[in-house]
């Protein structure tokens, strides 16, 4: 996973967030390719209530030297994280929820890459449980966040059966506010039904961000760029 669409409907946030909640994710700008290091809404727990904030999504541990680190946390293996020198701390303290409304996943089982978008097979919004950690070694602090993710055969086939981890929104709130779960617990909790079919190529380009990237594409559609292609990280899963 190394792309996600945030293009919230006020009525498809569902009654279980707060009118706030669901005014915050439905006013913001709708984004369409957020990337590594992409400013990313979601929601965490400040002062006992639930808000909406502005994450990086690459989680910079607090004792990091730098802004930055030199390999990627965007994600977190959920039966690793608790007890990772990076993740641990946020694990315990510091969780967080990231609405979307589907993902982009790259289908490698061919003789080429070819990018899919991945959504839930009612058209629900999806929750992806995260953790989050605040860089303040220097101004201004950082707050940022990586993803959960572990094996999910609810992914259809060809695509690797593996992406994050979501809960159905009755569970935010204990993920964001009660104590530090059980991993092996949460890995437990029931995902939903997803369907997924082939995108453009053109989600590539980070300076890309319409909602013409969500328009179905033939897998074997010509791609100008198809000769240069690079399968740099941002095609890893």
């Amino acid at each position: 996973m190394r792309r996600f669409v945030q293009a919230i409907a006020a009525d498809a946030v569902p009654a279980q967030l707060s009118p706030g909640i669901a005014a915050a994710l439905s006013d913001a700008p709708p984004r369409y390719n957020i990337a590594s290091n992409g400013d990313a809404l979601a929601l965490r727990m400040r002062g006992g209530d639930v808000v909406v904030d502005s994450l990086r999504w690459g989680l910079v541990p607090r004792w990091s030297k730098l802004p930055e680190t030199a390999y990627s946390t965007i994600t977190a293996r959920l039966d690793r994280a608790a007890t990772s020198r990076i993740f641990a701390r946020p694990w315990a303290s510091r969780r967080c929820v990231v609405p979307m409304n589907g993902y982009y996943k790259w289908d490698r089982s061919g003789a080429r890459p070819v990018p899919h978008f991945i959504q839930s097979r009612s058209g629900e919004l999806l929750f992806a449980a995260g953790v989050w950690d605040l860089w303040e070694r220097e101004p201004p602090p950082l707050a940022s966040c990586a993803l959960l993710t572990m094996p999910n055969a609810a992914i259809p086939r060809p695509l690797s059966p593996d992406g994050p981890l979501f809960l159905p929104a009755s569970k935010i709130l204990a993920w964001l506010s009660d104590p530090a779960p059980d991993p092996a617990g949460i890995a437990g909790t029931p995902q939903p039904e997803l369907e997924a079919y082939a995108v453009s190529k053109r989600i590539r380009s980070r300076d890309v961000d319409d909602y013409t990237l969500l328009e179905p594409a033939s897998p074997d559609a010509p791609d100008e760029a198809d000769d240069d292609f690079d399968p740099d990280g941002d095609v890893d899963d």
